[in-house]
């Protein structure tokens, strides 16, 4: 990485200073660590107001930088804030449908950057001492990837070798179908990489963060709840979009191919701009479930009524 070093003098010259990527990510692996520091000294709880703007920083800086399981640094592409500017091209591109291969290879790359995001950002309290949970969640991950990309460029595969080519079935192939696919192979992405939750459980907590136990009742929420707002958040973001252009194309707003698409485009950016909140607050990310909801050896441990969980997102 280049830095410029400027010196002060009558030639004001500026060279180029050569860091090793290794360092910078010591540095910003150092800044994370010292900002997490400096929230467990300020002794700010969350529900406590933040007042001071260097401890607003340092908690936003943590909330979205390290897994709240682990502590350990989720990788910069797949961290949150990233989510939106990589999903849309490749919902872009997944939306085109246009051949069943360019679909296939779109989907695949677009599956395949949602389960990594899936599996850093999961809950990573599950605890597996008989095999690698993590070769297994990949396992896992690389066929359902697979997989929901073969369903995504199904209909186009039969369309095109059958040679469907009536109106009905290109509205039905390329406008109806793509967005319920997607959104669920989405869901299905999501509860086969983090599965490992709902088969060994999750750990969960009292109000004051003390562990009570590991459920697979509330692993098994945690994945549902995640699989139906990753479900509805690609559904609704292929579905809206390809149904308003169609009503521009038969009202023959766009006059070229090229403004159609530019319509597209911006009503996709749209949709998946506006749904991603709302998606991410469908389900709380401390995740609630009551007592009387969890396994027998919970309910004997505790007398509180309500017990926490990461959901992940």
């Amino acid at each position: 990485m280049g830095l410029l070093n400027c010196s002060t003098g009558t030639q004001n010259l500026c060279r180029p200073i050569h860091v090793p990527l290794c360092v910078v990510q010591l540095h910003l692996k150092d800044e994370i660590r010292r900002t997490r520091l400096l929230l467990q000294n300020s002794g700010k709880t969350l529900s406590e107001p933040i007042q001071n703007d260097q401890t607003k920083r340092a908690f936003l800086l943590s909330l979205s930088s390290v897994h709240p399981d682990t502590d350990k640094i989720i990788p910069v592409l797949f961290r949150p804030p990233a989510f939106l500017p990589i999903c849309l091209p490749l919902v872009i591109a997944s939306s085109l449908q246009l051949q069943a291969k360019q679909t296939f290879f779109c989907q695949f790359v677009f599956h395949t950057y949602t389960t990594g995001f899936t599996l850093l950002n999961g809950n990573g309290t599950v605890k597996v001492e008989e095999y690698p949970l993590q070769q297994k969640q990949i396992f896992y991950g690389l066929g359902a990837i697979s997989y929901a990309a073969c369903i995504g460029a199904l209909p186009l595969l039969f369309m095109n070798r059958y040679t469907l080519k009536s109106s009905v079935t290109q509205l039905v192939v390329k406008k109806l179908l793509p967005a319920p696919l997607l959104g669920l192979m989405s869901a299905f992405t999501v509860a086969v990489v983090r599965s490992p939750e709902f088969e060994n459980g999750i750990e969960v907590m009292d109000r004051n963060g003390k562990v009570v136990g590991v459920s697979q009742k509330a692993g098994e929420k945690a994945v549902k709840e995640t699989a139906l707002s990753r479900a509805v958040l690609f559904g609704t973001t292929f579905f809206l979009p390809a149904l308003l252009t169609y009503f521009v194309e038969r009202a023959k707003f766009a006059k070229t191919p090229r403004a159609l698409a530019s319509v597209r485009m911006f009503m996709i950016t749209s949709v998946l701009a506006g749904m991603l909140p709302v998606s991410l607050s469908m389900f709380p990310q401390c995740g609630e479930i009551k007592r009387t909801d969890l396994e027998p050896e919970i309910l004997s441990s505790t007398e509180e009524t309500e017990l926490f969980y990461n959901r992940g997102i």
